[in-house]
């Protein structure tokens, strides 16, 4: 995910790359707010849809899609290409993909099943 035209931005933001990812998931997020249970919260220097407190999706200070699915379907992402685990510190997560802009087209998607996984996974 380096072909972002801010590659330069410093501290490792991408303002352009981010208000182009909320353009295309503040639509997304507003069908969610409305569910019980559903909020925003801070996630990773972000604001993210949270259920009962945990965070199922957010955009990321670079601009993608990041969502919390099982292992398995983060496999599934990654081997279509549609999406690159997340790694914080050199650590790769295994349940938390990005998925660029350039794949818009599956964040509806995506989103629901990070909300249908977290949902079922928090108490």
């Amino acid at each position: 995910m380096t072909d972002d035209p801010d590659a330069s931005s410093p501290a490792g933001e991408y303002p352009a790359a981010v208000a182009r990812a909320r353009e295309i998931f503040d639509p997304i997020a507003a069908e969610y707010l409305g569910r019980p249970g559903v909020d925003i919260g801070p996630m990773f220097g972000s604001e993210g849809l949270r259920i009962r407190g945990k965070v199922f999706a957010f955009i990321s200070h670079r601009g993608t899609l990041v969502v919390k699915v099982p292992a398995e379907r983060a496999d599934e992402l990654e081997a279509a290409r549609s999406g690159e685990r997340m790694q914080i510190g050199g650590r790769t997560l295994r349940e938390w993909v990005m998925l660029d802009v350039q794949h818009a087209e599956h964040w509806p998607g995506v989103t629901d099943e990070a909300f249908a996984y977290v949902d079922v996974v928090t108490p």
